[in-house]
């Protein structure tokens, strides 16, 4: 871990220039103990971020990791959604809870992960949520009815994925500044490489091996890159052992508060589409079981591009929260054109075009609160309250569209129409919280 401290043989401009005062009678005794103890406040700043270099990139691969293990299982829902559909006879709103409450647990223990990572306890909340996440992931296999998946995949495998998500996107962000965008997309890349290989996990092996065997598999790979994550995870900034678990002066801040709002509206309906597309493919279009994995392939393996073409526009051209709000508004226009979607070749459409804007907004997310945030050692606990706020809208936004289905008596119109909404909703709100935190100035990048 780097040290706090200035880097050894260059004297501290403060201290030198109080001794040489004191030499020539120039300055009283309490002078002098003020400027000592300005010294003492100078050498507890922490160092700059290195913003690249073996270690800092080391991290961002031990983020990617963490992804895959984390979002790249939760994207891959729809497949879960449409098998547990179709072998459990539930409806499509009750089954969606199952992954909604992952994702809701995801954020909403970011607020205590986060603080831990603030405190030193690092390396403990991801050894604890490695164990849950693998443990979730084989008692899934060995589940059979709803009670027992609900909490297996649900409760468990959400509690690991929230204790090391929260702290590990904030670990990378205290390692960059300038690139702090481009490697925060290439950890979020890392829920898009997990989306193509579970995915294509279940597509060879399913029909093959069965349920339970395909699962497990899944739980090996998850173990594998925890055992790497372990190993190569280095925190860089010293604990910051006092302060408040949540910091509400926070939200007295315009720009930090309607940006989370504008993001529980975008992450309303984000992910919709990974949950349903593949059932909308079976059931609207008329496709295989093999063709709707594919689909959800298709628009998981996008989201590479995606995040990593987001971060660079946020990093070099515009910044992380002028760069979401055109990517959420063209993600709502996506969703509204869902609605005309008959064939098998303009789904395929929507999977790309939407799996790119997507991605982006998933991670946009978390570089855009790590840009609100100026103070590094303050980074976990503000990442985790932004995060709680928008757990709300995970938990509720799948069941919500599910029941609209219902409603619908299987169609996805008024489902779809939410969903646009929320982008909507959310992009307004975005323009409104960078109007907040830097007024009409365009060229502001932020």
């Amino acid at each position: 871990m780097a040290s706090p401290c200035p880097e050894p043989g260059l004297p501290t401009p403060t201290l030198r220039q109080s001794e040489e005062k004191a030499e020539n009678g120039l300055i009283s005794a309490d002078n002098d103990a003020e400027s000592a103890e300005v010294d003492v406040n100078s050498a507890s700043l922490p160092p700059p971020p290195p913003d690249g270099g073996v270690q800092a990139w080391t991290q961002v691969l031990m983020g990617h990791l963490v992804l895959i293990n984390g979002w790249g299982y939760l994207s891959s829902f729809g497949l879960f959604q449409s098998y547990y559909t179709t072998s459990l006879g539930a409806s499509p709103s009750a089954i969606s809870w199952i992954g909604s409450l992952q994702i809701f647990l995801v954020y909403l223990v970011g607020t205590f992960s986060g603080r831990a990572l603030d405190a030193g306890y690092f390396h403990v909340v991801l050894g604890l949520g490695s164990f849950l996440q693998i443990l979730g992931v084989f008692m899934t296999s060995v589940s059979s009815q709803y009670w027992q998946l609900l909490l297996a995949q649900g409760v468990c495998k959400g509690l690991g994925d929230g204790l090391v998500f929260c702290p590990t996107v904030s670990l990378v962000a205290t390692y960059f500044s300038k690139k702090r965008s481009l490697a925060m997309a290439c950890t979020a890349s890392g829920g898009a490489t997990g989306g193509i290989i579970f995915p294509v996990i279940a597509q060879q092996l399913l029909p093959k091996i069965g349920f339970g065997w395909t699962v497990r598999i899944m739980g090996f790979v998850i173990l594998f890159n925890a055992f790497v994550v372990l190993l190569i995870a280095r925190v860089r900034l010293p604990p910051r052992k006092t302060g408040p678990l949540v910091e509400w002066s926070a939200f007295k801040e315009p720009s930090y508060t309607l940006f989370c709002v504008g993001m529980f509206f975008n992450l309303w309906a984000v992910y919709f589409a990974y949950f349903y597309v593949s059932t909308f493919g079976k059931k609207i279009i008329g496709v295989s079981s093999s063709t709707s994995l594919t689909i959800l392939l298709v628009m998981n393996a996008v989201g590479v591009p995606g995040r990593l073409v987001c971060g660079l526009t946020a990093d070099r051209l515009l910044g992380p929260v002028n760069t979401l709000i055109p990517v959420a508004f063209f993600a709502g226009v996506l969703f509204y054109c869902w609605a005309a979607v008959s064939s098998l070749g303009a789904l395929f459409a929507f999977c790309i075009l939407y799996g790119f804007f997507g991605a982006g907004i998933q991670s946009l997310f978390p570089a855009s609160c790590a840009s609100l945030t100026t103070d590094l050692k303050k980074m976990g606990v503000r990442t985790g309250m932004c995060f709680s706020v928008v757990s709300i809208a995970c938990l509720t936004g799948p069941p919500i569209a599910g029941a609209l289905i219902q409603q619908h008596n299987g169609g996805f119109l008024y489902a779809q129409m939410f969903g646009g909404s929320a982008f909507m909703g959310g992009t307004l709100t975005l323009v409104a919280a960078r109007l907040a935190k830097s007024g009409l100035e365009l060229k502001s990048r932020m």
